[in-house]
C-alpha cells in the first residue's frame, strides 16, 4: 500500500494539498513502512493546476495525508480511489505511524473548496489561467530514505 504525505519543505506536513508539489511516498507492507521516497512534481502537476481527469503521478496511492484540503479535492481523489484526510500532525513520519496504529486525529476538510476545486472551477476560472491541462506528467527528482536525490531525466 502506498501512502503520500504533503511536504512542500520536505520536513513538515503542508497545509494546502492543492498547491503542494512535494510528497513523501511511503510503501507500507504488513502495517510497517518498507520504503519512503520524495516525489517532486512540476507546478503543472499540483492538484490545483492539473487536469482533473488526466492520469497523475500520485495515482496508485491509497491514502493522502495533508494539513488541509477542500471537499472538492477530497472528492476528486476519492473518485481515483485515494482516501484523503487532513490532520493537525506536522511530522510526516509521525502521521503515517499514527495512521497505521489507528491513532491519527483527523480534521474536517476546509471550506474553501468552492473557488479552487468546486463545480465552478471550469466556468471562467480556468480560461487563460494557465492550468496546464493536457500537459504530460513530469517528475523532477526522487529522494530515497538516505536522502540521496536522483534527478529524473527530462
Amino acid at each position: 500500500m502506498k501512502i503520500a504525505v504533503t511536504s512542500q519543505n520536505r520536513k513538515t506536513i503542508t497545509s494546502h494539498a492543492g498547491k503542494c508539489r512535494k510528497f513523501w511516498v511511503y510503501e507500507v507492507e504488513d502495517n510497517s513502512v518498507r520504503d519512503k521516497h520524495l516525489l517532486e512534481l512540476p507546478l503543472s502537476q499540483s492538484f490545483h493546476e492539473c487536469d482533473h481527469d488526466a492520469p497523475h503521478p500520485l495515482d496508485g496511492v491509497k491514502l493522502l495525508i495533508t494539513g488541509g484540503l477542500g471537499l472538492g479535492l477530497q472528492h476528486r481523489l476519492q473518485a481515483k480511489g485515494i482516501v484523503a484526510l487532513s490532520t493537525a500532525e506536522t511530522d510526516p513520519d509521525n502521521a503515517v505511524a499514527a495512521w497505521l496504529s489507528g491513532s491519527l486525529i483527523e480534521q474536517p476538510p476546509d471550506a474553501h473548496d468552492g473557488h479552487e476545486y468546486g463545480e465552478g472551477h471550469g466556468q471562467g476560472h480556468g480560461q487563460g489561467h494557465g492550468h496546464g491541462h493536457g500537459q504530460s506528467s513530469q517528475v523532477i527528482a526522487v529522494v530515497d530514505l538516505k536522502g540521496k536525490e536522483t534527478p529524473c531525466p527530462k
